[in-house]
């Protein structure tokens, strides 16, 4: 999918073995989430959440950022109500979408992520960053509070970290959004791709059954009291266990050798 400035696809999909590469493909607007993006994005979502193939997905950013968020330019060109619930709702089908996809998604973040951009990396399973790298939840700057980042960004950061960053919309660099939790990793710029790449080994090497049933259990639990998400946590564990995969990573547990997992 296109825009009407822009003849190459807005959202690039490489594959390589069980990894799929999305890579936000705006760089002249810093990959800023046009309603085109948005739609090209989930549809690239939709499609792998399809193929059973896929073991990990990377999302990253084409030029000199990872992405600026909504695009303003567009936004201010459209000033009706309507419009703006169908962007923001657009933009949550979106962000839920990366969360119900059956297999773990990275982040892989240079330059900046702010606004929705910012959303979309806290949104990510997984995230690292280059040093170089800087966040922002910056719409209170131009005078709209970033209600919708919000939701994703307080569930990675503590309740008043991620107030003072809505409230100020002050940038962090890569290390404090390690030290926060918005990303996993902050590391030199040069070494970016590789930490990725180590990070996608180590996923591929796992069960793709155990996982599926780990993400989807992972967020929902997160949503239930204590009691309810041990009793959901129980029965996934049960059905996890019928599963080949975990009759054959505890055998060869026992047997003292390396597990065969399906593919």
């Amino acid at each position: 999918m296109t825009d009407a400035n822009h003849t190459e696809p807005l959202v690039t999909v490489t594959r390589t073995g069980g990894r799929v590469d999305l890579c936000l493909n705006r760089p002249a607007q810093f990959n800023a989430l046009s309603d085109e993006l948005l739609d090209a994005l989930e549809q690239a979502l939709v499609a792998i959440g399809h193929d059973a193939t896929v073991r990990c997905v990377v999302l990253s950013g084409a030029g000199k950022a990872f992405c600026a968020g909504h695009d303003l330019r567009q936004m201010h060109a459209t000033p009706t109500l309507d419009y703006y619930r169908r962007l923001f709702a657009k933009c949550t089908v979106v962000m839920e979408a990366i969360t119900r996809l059956p297999v773990p998604v990275i982040a892989r973040v240079h330059g900046i992520a702010t606004a929705a951009g910012c959303q979309l990396v806290a949104s990510c399973d997984l995230a690292i960053a280059s040093h170089s790298a800087r966040f922002a939840v910056s719409g209170i700057n131009v005078g709209l509070f970033c209600s919708t980042p919000a939701v994703a960004l307080s569930r990675n950061v503590a309740t008043k970290r991620a107030f003072e960053m809505l409230a100020t919309g002050r940038f962090i660099d890569a290390a404090t959004a390690a030290d926060w939790g918005l990303v996993n990793d902050a590391v030199p710029d040069d070494q970016l791709d590789d930490r990725v790449g180590a990070l996608v080994r180590e996923i591929e090497a796992k069960s793709p059954a155990a996982l599926r049933y780990g993400k989807a259990l992972f967020y929902a639990q997160q949503e239930l009291t204590r009691s309810d998400a041990y009793r959901l946590a129980a029965e996934v564990m049960a059905q996890n266990m019928m599963e080949d995969d975990a009759m054959e990573g505890i055998g060869a547990f026992l047997d003292k050798r390396p597990p065969k997992f399906k593919s």
